[in-house]
């Protein structure tokens, strides 16, 4: 949708990580267990629905991956210039594929396949290298009050968009900012 977005906009990105679940256990937990009751199949059925115009698929999901290492490694891509590449194989291998993005073997795969060295990115990991980064961007979101992704800000006026939202709530906003 971004993308879409930058035909009309002229528009600058910064993705920040946030951990939206960070008491998810290291080898994830069912959905089904950690949302007892509520509608999964619905849940993705409007994800499938709201992403189909992006081309953007949604496939069978599981598991809630613990998603800090994925964090982690992202922040070792986005210092190598290759967070967008690495950010679209994570998304790629969790939602169309069911794979376990907390699996240190499933990303440092991804960081290869993002044209990366896996080797370099699981040194940083065991030297906690962007760990002071992620703990920094998880008080920004608490001092924004962010408690659901995706979160975007636009401009300086503070107006902000919480959640998947229609394309066109983001077309009034921008047009708003840029007059």
């Amino acid at each position: 949708m971004v993308e879409e977005l930058k035909k009309d906009f002229d528009l600058e990105e910064e993705w920040v990580a946030y951990e939206i679940h960070p008491e998810t256990p290291p080898d994830g937990v069912l959905l089904a267990d950690r949302f007892r009751g509520a509608n999964l199949e619905g849940m993705f059925a409007n994800l499938r629905r709201a992403g189909a115009p992006y081309g953007i698929e949604f496939g069978e999901v599981s598991l809630l991956s613990n998603s800090r290492l994925a964090l982690l490694a992202g922040e070792f891509a986005r210092d190598l210039g290759r967070f967008h590449e690495f950010h679209g194989l994570v998304f790629e291998a969790y939602f169309n594929q069911g794979l376990d993005i907390g699996d240190v073997d499933v990303l440092l795969d991804l960081v290869g396949r993002a044209g990366l060295d896996p080797e370099a990115c699981k040194a940083d990991l065991s030297e906690k290298r962007y760990h002071s980064r992620l703990e920094a961007a998880r008080n920004e979101a608490l001092e924004r009050a962010i408690n659901a992704v995706p979160a975007f800000f636009i401009g300086n006026e503070g107006i902000r968009i919480v959640g998947a939202q229609p394309i066109e709530n983001f077309r009034q906003a921008l047009a708003k900012v840029t007059g």
